[in-house]
């Protein structure tokens, strides 16, 4: 079942690149907060297992940290299809349908979200970059990914028309789909 508002035809206004990068800046702020959550946890973990080698307390941290974000974001899009900023910014994630995110769908899209930074931390790590070259290359990645935005149709992220999900906007106060 469709859950399109009549009002408008039919069809989901998506926010403007400005609004989602704005709340794309406002989640970095609070996915700061989650990542100090990750690597506490991600230390008592380290604690725990006695790990010795560098290479695999690096990848028990950065598991630790992939599941840490995935949950947080999994369960705000199946919750109530918006994280805090998205609330704050009046975006909601719905599937192409209009419908609310099963968890399958959350969990394909937040693997395909991969592809805002992948190339540029890829590139990074291949060419040994120091932290400063490394943020500065994921900051122009994400950038130039999200304006991809303006070659889709519906001026969708290509992340979304991958997984069968949309960001739309929402009226202050009314969510698209309840």
């Amino acid at each position: 079942m469709s859950l399109l508002p009549a009002a408008t035809g039919g069809e989901w206004q998506a926010p403007s690149l400005r609004r989602r990068f704005a709340c794309l800046l406002y989640e970095s702020l609070l996915l700061f907060g989650v990542g100090l959550v990750s690597g506490a946890i991600g230390t008592l973990l380290l604690k725990i297992t006695g790990l010795a080698s560098a290479t695999s307390r690096d990848v028990l941290l950065q598991g630790v940290g992939i599941a840490v974000y995935g949950l947080y974001f999994v369960w705000f899009w199946t919750r109530r299809g918006q994280t805090l900023p998205m609330q704050t910014w009046r975006i909601q994630l719905v599937t192409s349908r209009g419908e609310r995110l099963g968890i399958g769908r959350a969990l394909l899209r937040y693997a395909a979200c991969a592809l805002w930074i992948a190339p540029a931390a890829v590139l990074a790590k291949v060419n040994h970059w120091p932290p400063s070259t490394t943020m500065a290359a994921v900051a122009i990645g994400i950038a130039a990914y999200g304006l991809l935005a303006l070659l889709h149709p519906q001026r969708q992220f290509w992340h979304d028309a991958l997984c069968g999900t949309r960001l739309v906007t929402v009226d202050a106060g009314k969510p698209a789909v309840a």
